[in-house]
């Protein structure tokens, strides 16, 4: 059985974090009065072997857009939880297809079957099911990689109130990009507008952010639009993010 006990340990300070630190600080003052895009294209063409990490959730295709066209040969990491709604992995192949995005690497825990056969470990430890079927994994997918985009915004939670458009990840040496991170809801909906893009079957049901199945709920009017991830629990993040070396489990 898989127990929060089984997660990553939180990595000191490293030197390649120490050295990343600089050149994020310059790309942030350099793209602090940038647009997304300029901030995705100097990402993808200035900072190294980047990837995108995406969900094909609800507002994901704005970023898959934005990489699509800069560059159709970027790396986009989508991690199949196996407890994913049937309509992301449709949607998934879906978006893939008509932006013409020609590496999309779905990534798969490879011990699910061994540490949580019987898909129950998410009601005895949730934190434990994320690192199991999401954190672990997408970390391992990451080895080798510079850094990677992020669709994280700020308005999006309260942990996410000052996100800059870079980040030193600490313990890893990579960078995280977060082109996104000062849009507001506004800027997304237009955004899809001008481009024509698929939404996410799921939103019209009341589902504006979408993760796994089990875990994911509608959101009823005038709820936070996180509302519906992990409704009951004190928890606002899946833990893939890390914040001072740690993975970031918060209450909303």
């Amino acid at each position: 059985m898989f127990t929060s006990t089984d997660h990553i340990q939180p990595k000191a300070l490293t030197d390649a974090d120490r050295a990343l630190a600089d050149k994020v600080e310059a790309l942030n003052t350099r793209f602090r009065h940038h647009s997304a895009t300029s901030v995705m294209q100097g990402a993808l063409q200035e900072a190294g072997n980047i990837a995108l990490v995406s969900s094909f959730g609800a507002e994901s295709v704005v970023l898959l857009h934005m990489a699509a066209v800069i560059d159709p040969n970027t790396p986009v990491l989508f991690v199949d939880t196996e407890l994913l709604f049937t309509e992301t992995l449709v949607y998934q192949q879906e978006v893939s297809e008509r932006l013409g995005l020609r590496n999309v690497r779905v990534i798969k825990a490879e011990d699910i079957a061994e540490k949580d056969p019987y898909g129950a470990l998410r009601f005895s430890d949730k934190d434990a099911c994320c690192a199991l079927r999401k954190t672990l994994p997408l970390q391992k997918a990451l080895d080798g990689y510079d850094g990677w985009i992020t669709g994280r915004k700020r308005f999006q939670a309260g942990s996410r109130a000052a996100l800059d458009f870079f980040e030193v990840e600490q313990g890893t040496g990579r960078m995280k990009i977060n082109p996104l991170a000062h849009w507001a809801p506004e800027d997304v909906r237009a955004y899809m507008d001008e481009n024509r893009l698929p939404r996410h079957p799921l939103v019209a049901k009341g589902y504006p952010s979408i993760g796994c199945a089990p875990c994911t709920t509608p959101v009823k009017d005038g709820e936070d639009p996180r509302a519906g991830r992990w409704r009951g629990d004190n928890k606002e993040e899946c833990g893939i993010h890390v914040v001072d070396g740690k993975f970031v489990r918060t209450g909303a």
